[in-house]
């Protein structure tokens, strides 16, 4: 009999956590996990699903300007945001019981608690302790919230999907995923949207040029976005509503509105779980250490997902929780998770839909870069007045001829970059996207239809 009640306990069943506790049991690893909110972490319950819920939501909403220009004669569609809201969360729980129908007929034993590190074998969870010869820290990150005056008056992207009301006027802070795509929700719900962000654009770390296309339609589409704004106060009006305080190159603005939404961004859920207890570190922003196996300091004890902050992505999370199990259970010489050429999408509005480098990536890595873009207005939206256009480009390789990036703003952009991705992980090169016959018609067919370049790059 092992001297241990687990060979793998897992603190957290988010994402990551959860593939890893199935693929293990799925080894005849004796397997549990612990989870003190809800089962499937942050993209089930406050993240990707019912975000790309309201997303829907949105774009239907949106779709009836275009009905008439089609000879559909229908009056213009009341919005009843309960419903929406209320919709959402019956799929959350239908989902939530998938989750914990997939871990129990995978046998792995589901402990519902608050989990804290009592030494490196053993897990108290309330009056209880448990012991494991292996531990998975996969708890996630929860937003963060600054330190301003005001502060109790901000909600965050948990408290977002479960709001009384459907606000009126709305600012949102921040310039990433979830403010760029919450601030289309709202938008096109029919809310007035300021979008405010601490730096020159929005967007960080994305291709430049996509940004700025990005920013110019989200703008078209109605979002007041103001670059190189901070927040500083927050204060409740006589009349129950938030007067927002912004400070930009010394001078200052103040707008009232109904909700403040914070969305720059989630830091580790690390305090309290007793890291200190076992000598696990972390970095200066309270994010767990790892080697390339996703070891910790302690040897027996392992970390993934966005509680290392490597790339906060539910698809990534999956990858690094199969190479744990693997790791400990099947196979010591399992390939390394490869982080390159990882595709992403952002569900603003229009979507963006990215895999591999950008072009200030490209040039700062290869000596010749081609750089090929089409920049037109989608069919669909030809017979009405809809201005919106899309957005795509490629970079080539000058050398080898290989594809390094492809980037698309626009209807689908997701949906189509995956393909994509898939021909750049594979080492496609600019001939091949030449030599594929395209589907006609759509905007997908112009990545295989981009003849010249619009610009080349060389030392």
């Amino acid at each position: 009999m092992s001297m241990f009640d687990y060979d793998l306990l897992v603190l957290g069943a988010g994402s990551g956590g959860v593939r890893a506790a199935r693929f293990a049991a799925g080894l005849d690893a004796r397997v549990g996990i612990i989870e003190e909110l809800y089962l499937g972490g942050t993209c089930v319950n406050v993240g990707c699903v019912p975000k790309k819920l309201f997303v829907y939501g949105s774009e239907l909403r949106s779709s009836f300007k275009l009905m008439e220009s089609y000879g559909l004669n229908v009056s213009a569609p009341d919005f009843d945001w309960p419903t929406l809201r209320d919709n959402k969360t019956r799929e959350i729980n239908r989902l939530n019981e998938i989750y914990n129908s997939m871990l129990t007929n995978a046998g792995v034993n589901i402990i519902h608690g608050r989990g804290v590190l009592k030494d490196r074998h053993h897990i108290q969870v309330g009056d209880n302790v448990y012991s494991a010869r292996n531990i998975l820290i996969a708890v996630g990150g929860w937003p963060f919230l600054p330190d301003i005056p005001g502060r109790e008056h901000l909600i965050s992207s948990n408290e977002v999907f479960y709001l009384d009301e459907f606000p009126k006027d709305i600012v949102i802070i921040g310039g990433g995923y979830i403010a760029v795509e919450f601030a289309g929700i709202f938008s096109a719900l029919g809310a007035n949207v300021q979008l405010h962000y601490r730096g020159s654009q929005i967007l960080r770390g994305f291709d430049d040029e996509v940004r700025d296309f990005t920013a110019d339609q989200m703008a078209g589409n109605g979002v007041d976005i103001r670059c190189q704004s901070n927040l500083t106060k927050v204060e409740k009006t006589d009349s129950k509503r938030l007067k927002v305080t912004f400070s930009s190159d010394d001078k200052e603005s103040v707008w009232e509105c109904d909700q403040v939404l914070m969305a720059t961004g989630r830091k580790a859920k690390t305090d309290g779980i007793g890291l200190e207890n076992v000598g696990v570190e972390v970095d200066s922003s309270g994010a767990v250490k790892v080697d390339e196996h996703f070891r910790t300091s302690v040897d027996n004890i392992y970390a993934l997902g966005d509680v290392i902050d490597r790339v906060a992505l539910t698809p990534v999370a999956l990858a690094e929780g199969m190479f744990v199990a693997r790791h400990l259970f099947d196979d010591k010489t399992a390939a390394a998770v490869d982080y390159s050429n990882i595709p992403t999408a952002v569900f603003c509005q229009p979507n963006i839909g990215t895999v591999g480098l950008t072009e200030e990536q490209a040039k700062l890595m290869h000596k010749r870069v081609l750089v090929y873009t089409s920049n037109f207005r989608p069919m669909k939206y030809t017979l009405s007045d809809k201005q919106e256009r899309c957005f795509m480009k490629l970079l080539v390789c000058g050398q080898t001829d290989k594809i390094l990036g492809a980037h698309m703003v626009g209807p689908d952009a997701g949906e189509i970059i995956q393909g994509i991705a898939i021909a750049i992980k594979a080492g496609a090169t600019k001939k091949d996207f030449d030599q594929t016959i395209g589907i006609h018609p759509t905007s997908a067919e112009e990545f295989v239809t981009m003849r010249s370049p619009s610009r080349v790059h060389e030392e």
